[in-house]
């Protein structure tokens, strides 16, 4: 793009290296278009600076400098980059870094071997740590030793459940000393941020290879330190997962076929602060996935019409969009994302020109109209309906 030749230019007059970074490498290497571009370079936050302000550059100030990361904002583009850095301290949630000319040791502190390639801007790659051979073959490793990585900061066990499921061709496909750390190690996630986990967990969620990452979060005693049930019930996790494929779900759909009931929903909203839309839909799935299914017969979606148009609540459109999926009901889903709600055709207005005037009896007669209506699969028409009226 025009704003990164003339951001290239800059570092080039001075003499600064700058690279493509981390995951925008691997998705250019498996033939992906990157949302995000991160670069990286050997002039610090300060020379970077200077260098911009003297070319009169915007900068964008979010916070990213005393990690080493300047955002610079030409032809409408936003350039994040970052200092090269190695890791001073690091307490399993946050890192201390001081800055380096050096690229190795940068990728040495990177979470997965995928992860830790540079792009030169002419179309070089370095790449120490063997990550384009385990991209190809589709393995999914830690830099170095799995479990120093890990206790660098511990929300890198999530990230390499969700890579797995991005990168991995089939299931159980783990290098077994990996395994050993992440379970070794599973203790740490306790100290990570409810809402860490959760970004994590929902991209995991709806990754490949779903049911088996989730049935190994048990197995490594992970489940329990990111606000899972203990006994979650895999079972139907796995029925669950196979239902919804091709049915784009929200995340909450799918986790909640691990729940066996509300307390679940409300322990893990305390542990990974989900959003009140996400907690609601989680409520509702669980007190209605049973008893709300389709009707044996020639008006198989009934039900859950019924069940909408008696409905106070926003969005239970959604909702049961959300439990059509769950169930797995694709052909019905369709039905109902098609079907548009019925307005009721009677109104007070009808029946006082009837002569119906006490305020109760209107209600009352509404009401046993809208029973009626109901009864016809909302066909009845105000005629028929005000003629019903007259034999009720």
């Amino acid at each position: 793009t025009p704003g990164l030749r003339s951001v290239a230019e800059l570092f080039e007059k001075k003499n600064y290296e700058l690279r493509i970074a981390g995951g925008a490498v691997r998705d250019l290497l498996s033939g992906v278009t990157p949302q995000d571009i991160d670069f990286a370079t050997t002039a610090t936050p300060a020379e970077m600076k200077e260098m911009f302000t003297a070319a009169g550059v915007r900068l964008i100030n979010n916070k990213g400098e005393k990690h080493g990361t300047i955002t610079a904002r030409l032809h409408e583009q936003n350039f994040e980059i970052t200092t090269l850095r190695i890791d001073v301290v690091t307490d399993g949630r946050h890192a201390e870094v001081e800055f380096t000319t050096d690229w190795h040791k940068d990728a040495e502190r990177r979470d997965l071997t995928v992860n830790s390639m540079f792009l030169g801007l002419d179309g070089t790659l370095y790449d120490f740590f063997n990550g384009y051979e385990d991209l190809k073959s589709k393995k999914v490793r830690f830099v170095g030793k799995a479990a120093e990585r890990i206790q660098e900061d511990y929300l890198r066990i999530l990230r390499y459940f969700r890579f797995y499921g991005r990168i991995a061709e089939k299931p159980g496909d783990h290098e077994p000393n990996t395994l050993q750390a992440i379970k070794e190690n599973a203790k740490g996630l306790a100290g990570i941020s409810g809402e860490r986990i959760w970004v994590e967990l929902k991209k995991i969620i709806l990754g490949n290879h779903v049911s088996h990452l989730v049935q190994l979060m048990y197995e490594l005693d992970i489940a329990q330190y990111i606000g899972l049930p203990l006994d979650g019930n895999l079972e139907e996790f796995a029925r669950v997962t196979k239902n919804i494929q091709n049915l784009s779900p929200k995340p909450m759909t799918v986790l909640t076929s691990l729940f066996k009931g509300k307390d679940d929903v409300t322990n893990l909203d305390l542990r990974l602060k989900i959003s009140k839309e996400e907690k609601n839909l989680g409520l509702f799935l669980v007190k209605h996935r049973q008893e709300l299914t389709k009707a044996p017969g020639p008006e198989p979606l009934r039900p859950y019409q019924d069940f909408l148009m008696d409905s106070r609540e926003a969005n239970t459109n959604s909702k049961i969009f959300e439990l059509l999926k769950y169930q797995g009901e694709e052909q019905l889903l369709k039905e109902m994302q098609e079907w548009t709600v019925p307005s009721f055709p009677v109104s007070g207005h009808d029946l006082r020109r009837l002569g119906v005037s006490s305020g109760k009896e209107i209600g009352t007669a509404l009401q046993q109209l809208r029973e009626e209506w109901k009864k016809s699969g909302y066909h009845m028409d105000k005629e028929e309906l005000l003629s019903c009226l007259k034999k009720l």
